[in-house]
């Protein structure tokens, strides 16, 4: 067994057992191979050793001994297995016969229990009819004892209080006597009204009084004491006698003796409903009835006192509001804190309380609302007005035409007989208009929304929003955009004027689109939630396109006399300023040539007004006017160039003007309007070209599309026209 430590060793690797064998029968250092050596040892064949030397002879015995040895090893594990299998099956069949036996045992027991269950079945169901039978022979004699015994005690009081019982005088007997004046009391009830009664009858009715106010006094007492044991004891006696409901007021009274001890009632109701919950819950037989009657005291005489008292006052409507507002509101969230309470079957009934409390104060809300409202945007604008020194005019709505018309016949008499008509007041710059004015208006108004929402019953929400919104439009748009922008319009001067306009008129369209940004938010955060899904919704949309329609057809309407006097004003310049010598000079007075005085001093105030074009409007609308206005200069450069003749060096100096034009309009960065330049700029070179490259000019790509009765009046400008026509031909 020399062999079996190295068996045993994990992992165990044959080839690595014949290496070692080899290498201790040789006694060579380095073990070769095993599958190696010992082929090359049977053979008898190893590489410079002759066969079969004495070496190799000892590594065959040592390999045969070791064969045989395992061989013996494997027959005596193989005997040990088999003995170890027999051993295995012999356990087994052991415990095969165990748990036969345990089954058994275990049918066996099945069977017994389910013989007892069987007779004690049958016990118990003659147990329960011999009850049956001893209750109802001892169900008519217990109440034949109680019956005797109430006759005996209703026969004491026929005869007098002296005649009584001691357990009506025996405070340690107090629930007995309850007990049995009740039922008395209700003896008493049926019994005729005669007079071998009365005195009977009175004198239950007295001792029935004497009981209850004594099971009150010891409820209170139980009370006073936080013995909650004896206090669910007389409860549960006192909820038989009429005066019950008189024993729970009292309860409820002297609960809330020294608990509202703050300002605000709020903070106490919750904490003080949650601990008396706790209490009722413990000694009532009916903690639902007691915990509503509670809680409706609460509401009728603490808090519909303490609201009545903070909105007694009503001459600071502000102030009034804002506490109506704060009280609904706390008041609610009382209710919702009180609501998980169990109240019974009334699931409205904190919801009842609140609608009853405050019922008078909602009727007359939106009337008390709207008046505020009225007053304070009224002192606002008042106040704005007087800050400035200016006493608001009565502006004629209706009379847009007539006063068109009016300006359009000063006008023409104005330009016909070269006199100032011009009427327009332009109040020094002053806009009237006011972001801290809106933004105090839509502050109100917001603050009104807020309220609306929640003092305002569902069916008149909407209703009620609606006319909220009515105010906010009429003060904010009627009275102090709209007012403003009338003025604004009215202060535009007259294309026709003498002297170089003063326009504000952009400073109004900046700030009217600021305020009516600020009034869209407001409507789509705190109008529209409250008419959505009602029949106002389409009403209150309907209203605010129709009124800014308004507002955008007067905008127009100053946008259109803003850019007429911008380039009326141009018009003058050029008229005024613009020497004929300047496109047609003398011979003698030919210079470089140069932007002439007249177009500089036009371009200087296209590009003012530019840029404050640029600095008030938005978006899309500036490149609306800039289109417009440039395609108005446009009309007004090429009709004042038609009224002049060009020789050579006055070309030159055209074409430098139309430049300086064409700079100009390129800040507008509208493509119609550059286009429009680029051809006048193409139609100034056909003014200093030779008459022989003119038709090629013409058919050109920029002058190709124009009319060639155009192209030939412009040509006709030339100063050198009438000697050369035929080449112009």
């Amino acid at each position: 067994m020399v062999h079996w430590p190295e068996l045993e060793q994990e992992p165990y690797d044959p080839e690595e057992f014949v290496e070692r064998l080899a290498w201790r029968t040789t006694g060579q250092g380095v073990p070769v191979s095993g599958g190696a050596a010992m082929s090359r040892a049977i053979n008898g064949h190893v590489p410079g050793v002759e066969p079969f030397d004495e070496s190799s002879l000892q590594l065959h015995d040592a390999f045969v001994q070791a064969i045989k040895d395992l061989t013996l090893m494997h027959e005596t594990q193989t005997k040990k297995c088999q003995l170890l299998e027999q051993k295995c099956r012999e356990e087994e069949q052991a415990h095969w016969r165990r748990v036969a036996s345990l089954i058994e045992r275990n049918r066996s027991a099945a069977f017994t229990y389910k013989s007892l269950d069987e007779k004690i079945t049958s016990v118990a169901t003659k147990v329960v009819h011999l009850g049956d039978q001893l209750e109802s022979v001892n169900t008519p004699r217990a109440r034949d004892v109680e019956a005797l015994k109430l006759m005996k005690h209703f026969d004491e009081f026929l005869g007098g209080e002296a005649n009584l019982s001691p357990v009506f005088n025996d405070k340690s007997r107090l629930h007995e006597a309850a007990d049995i004046i009740l039922k008395l009391q209700l003896i008493a009830q049926e019994l005729p009204r005669k007079k071998k009664f009365t005195m009977a009858i009175e004198g239950i009715e007295t001792k029935y009084s004497e009981i209850e106010r004594t099971l009150s006094e010891e409820f209170a007492k139980s009370h006073r004491s936080d013995d909650i044991t004896r206090m669910k004891d007389y409860a549960l006696l006192l909820s038989n006698f009429n005066g019950y409901n008189r024993c729970i007021d009292d309860f409820i009274e002297h609960i809330q003796l020294q608990q509202y001890r703050g300002k605000d009632i709020f903070r106490d109701i919750v904490p003080l409903c949650q601990s008396s919950w706790d209490l009722i819950r413990q000694v009532f037989p009916n903690p639902e009835q007691v915990m509503s009657k509670f809680v409706l005291n609460i509401y009728h005489h603490k808090l519909n006192e303490y609201i009545a008292n903070n909105l007694t006052d009503t001459s600071n409507m502000e102030a009034y509001l804002k506490k109506l507002n704060n009280l609904f509101d706390d008041t609610m969230k009382l209710t919702a804190n009180l609501a998980p309470y169990n109240f019974g079957t009334d699931h409205q009934f904190l919801s009842n309380l609140t609608k009853k409390i405050f019922q008078t104060y909602l009727a007359s809300y939106i009337t008390n609302e709207v008046r505020y409202l009225n007053e304070k945007c009224t002192i606002i604008l008042q106040r704005y007005y007087q800050s400035l020194g200016h006493q608001k005019k009565q502006l004629s709505t209706g009379t847009e035409k007539l006063n068109d018309l009016k300006r359009d016949i000063q006008g023409l008499i104005a330009s016909k007989a070269n006199i100032n008509l011009d009427t327009s007041v332009s109040y020094g710059g002053e806009t009237f208009l006011s972001e801290e004015v809106a933004i105090n208006i839509l502050q109100l108004t917001k603050s009104a929304f807020k309220r609306c929402k929640s003092l305002s019953n569902e069916g008149d929400l909407s209703s009620n929003a609606l006319e909220i919104l009515g105010i906010l439009i009429s003060y904010l748009l009627h009275e102090h955009i709209d007012y403003a922008v009338e003025l604004g319009v009215q202060g535009i001067p007259m294309p026709e004027v003498k002297t170089i306009p003063e326009l504000y008129f952009f400073d109004v369209i900046g700030q009217t689109n600021t305020m009516i940004h600020l009034l869209e938010k407001q409507l789509s955060d705190s109008v529209i939630p409250l008419v959505e899904n009602t029949s106002k919704h389409q009403d209150c949309i309907d209203l605010k396109r129709a009124e800014l329609r308004k507002i955008e057809a007067k905008l127009d309407v100053g946008l259109d006399r803003s850019l007429s006097s911008i380039v009326g004003w141009v018009k003058t310049i050029l008229q005024q300023e613009q020497r004929k010598s300047d496109f047609n000079p003398a011979p003698n007075e030919t210079e470089l040539a140069t932007t002439s005085p007249a177009c500089l001093r036009a371009i200087k105030f296209i590009n003012h007004q530019t840029t404050k074009i640029r600095d008030t409007l938005d978006g899309k609308n500036i490149e609306s006017v800039l289109m417009e206005l440039g395609t108005r200069l446009h009309r007004v450069v090429y009709e004042h160039l038609t009224q002049f003749q060009f020789n050579s060096s006055g070309a030159m100096v055209v074409i430098c003007d139309v430049q300086e034009y064409r700079r100009c309009a390129a800040q507008f960065k509208v493509g119609t309007v550059n286009a429009l330049f680029d051809i006048l700029h193409a139609m100034c070179n056909l003014l200093i070209l030779p008459p022989e490259n003119l038709l090629d000019a013409i058919e050109g790509d920029q002058l190709a599309s124009l009319d060639k009765t155009i192209i030939e009046g412009w040509i006709q400008l030339r100063a050198d026209y009438r000697h050369e026509r035929m080449l112009f031909r």
